[in-house]
């Protein structure tokens, strides 16, 4: 081989080499959220929706009854930093006042149980209540479609619409935050987000923060609804988090029920009446006034 040949074909392999490089880089700069999930941006959430692949959870959930829509409010939608606007429903409180209650629905999506908790909470409690859809729509009506949009949740989204819609609220405005199962955990995600503007945080049934680096920065105490029935959420997962707390200089309050996992919801076949009827009074208690 002439030494001309042999620097053309030394310049073409180098050439290839830049060339697969470069074209690596493009296909890696946008990873999909599947290849991301390697690397969870929440883990109790991520954790909390892994249950999807647990047939006995799956099962536990029974397809929500049919509710009458009772509500009052209305939908709204706010900018979303980085992708397409948020969407919640919105109960006014009669007078002027700037608290306000952030509701986190269940594996189901924002459903017309949802709403009706809205409008309940409203009345309760005197303040103005916002139920936020982390699915962007979506509403499942059988265990498996529930399941799937649970996993197909992307926490960056979901912490972007929360921040979109406090920051929509306005600067003035305070918060509380409640959520049932898969938005039980969301509940502490969005009072770890929103830091001293919340003033309260309740959880029914969901995945608590395990960080204790994240656990030091939450501003308000937590009342944890605790179903000692659930297989899921149960007492060893609560025991942790009461220690967590503990160690993070944090106040949490266990309420705790003998049923089992969603037995809050009357749409649900679990619904346990007396247990849910009690919650809500322990609830109230809780937020009134905060």
């Amino acid at each position: 081989m002439s030494k001309k040949h042999f620097f053309w074909y030394l310049s073409l392999f180098i050439g290839i080499l830049i060339g697969s490089f470069v074209i690596y880089a493009f296909s890696t700069s946008d990873t999909p959220r599947s290849a991301k999930n390697a690397m969870p941006m929440c883990h109790s959430v991520d954790e909390f929706a892994a249950f999807a692949n647990d047939p006995s959870f799956v099962a536990a959930h029974p397809a929500p009854l049919p509710v009458e829509a009772v509500h009052q409010g209305k939908m709204v939608d706010f900018p979303v930093e980085g992708g397409p606007n948020g969407r919640g429903f919105l109960m006014m409180a009669h007078g002027n006042t700037n608290k306000y209650l952030l509701l986190f629905h269940e594996w189901w999506g924002l459903n017309d149980y949802i709403k009706n908790e809205t409008a309940m909470w409203c009345h309760e409690l005197g303040i103005n209540v916002l139920a936020l859809d982390l699915y962007d729509g979506k509403v499942a009506a059988t265990p498996e479609e529930a399941g799937n949009l649970m996993k197909a949740n992307d926490p960056a989204r979901s912490e972007a619409i929360i921040l979109g819609a406090a920051k929509a609220l306005g600067d003035k405005a305070d918060f509380r935050t409640m959520g049932w199962c898969f938005g039980g955990g969301w509940s502490m995600q969005a009072s770890l987000l929103l830091k001293d503007k919340v003033k309260a945080c309740v959880m029914y049934y969901g995945m608590p923060e395990s960080d204790l680096d994240k656990l030091k920065s939450l501003s308000s105490d937590v009342l944890f609804i605790h179903a000692t029935q659930d297989q899921w959420i149960n007492d060893k997962v609560v025991a942790k988090m009461e220690e967590n707390m503990k160690e993070a200089g944090k106040t949490v309050t266990v309420q705790r029920f003998e049923a089992n996992h969603a037995f809050a919801n009357p749409s649900s076949p679990r619904y346990n009446e007396t247990a849910a009827k009690a919650s809500r009074v322990a609830v109230k208690t809780y937020l009134t006034g905060k």
